[in-house]
């Protein structure tokens, strides 16, 4: 069978004192590279309103081994910038997924207005299919929705899922049912909601009046 589409998720926040130049960082440096890289097909930033932490950055991957090629491996790892090094050692919040599409298969990230992301974590991987069916009729008949992807993340023995929901409109999660998802709902341990970030113009970039 064919590998689905891949997804790197990473989320962490900045202390207040340098949100700033942690945005410039961001979106002049470490996004640009990314996109840059074979195999990226998207690489866009998410500013969290219900959840923590506070920044998300997603991207859409040909195949989850684009990270284990040469043209990644120049801005990863040991090839970090210094100006990435300095930014990751003062965040708070990390996490990075790297996962594998197994819902629906080949989708990419759209433009919604709302990004919904939940985890189940450590779970066993015969629930896939209730996961995904659970989702299905939680998510994607809703009005509001508009793409359900489901990504299996697989890492030191452990199995996660990870949903992006996408939707026109947040949802008032208190108020959605979630016994279709069973016994998977003691797995779920991160429930975020985020909008789209669109880097700061700077003043010479604005239109001239």
């Amino acid at each position: 069978m064919a590998q689905g589409k891949g997804m790197l998720l990473v989320t962490m926040e900045p202390p207040v004192a340098i949100e700033e130049e942690f945005n410039d960082w961001y979106d002049t440096e470490h996004i640009p590279e990314r996109a840059a890289v074979r195999g990226f097909e998207s690489a866009l930033r998410f500013v969290c309103i219900d959840g923590w932490p506070r920044y998300l950055a997603l991207y859409d991957l040909a195949y989850t081994d684009v990270l284990n090629e040469e043209d990644y491996g120049r801005v990863a790892g040991v090839n970090y910038s210094a100006w990435t090094r300095r930014m990751q050692g003062k965040v708070r919040g990390q996490y990075r997924a790297v996962g594998t599409q197994v819902y629906p298969g080949s989708a990419l990230t759209g433009n919604a207005a709302r990004l919904t992301l939940l985890r189940f974590s450590n779970v066993q991987a015969n629930v896939e299919r209730r996961i995904r069916e659970a989702l299905v009729v939680t998510f994607a008949a809703r009005t509001e929705t508009s793409q359900v992807r489901l990504f299996r993340v697989d890492s030191d023995g452990a199995t996660d899922y990870i949903a992006l929901i996408e939707s026109q409109a947040a949802f008032a999660m208190s108020a959605l049912d979630l016994t279709a998802f069973g016994s998977q709902r003691q797995h779920m341990d991160m429930v975020n909601t985020y909008v789209r970030h669109w880097p700061q113009r700077r003043t010479s970039d604005a239109a001239p009046r």
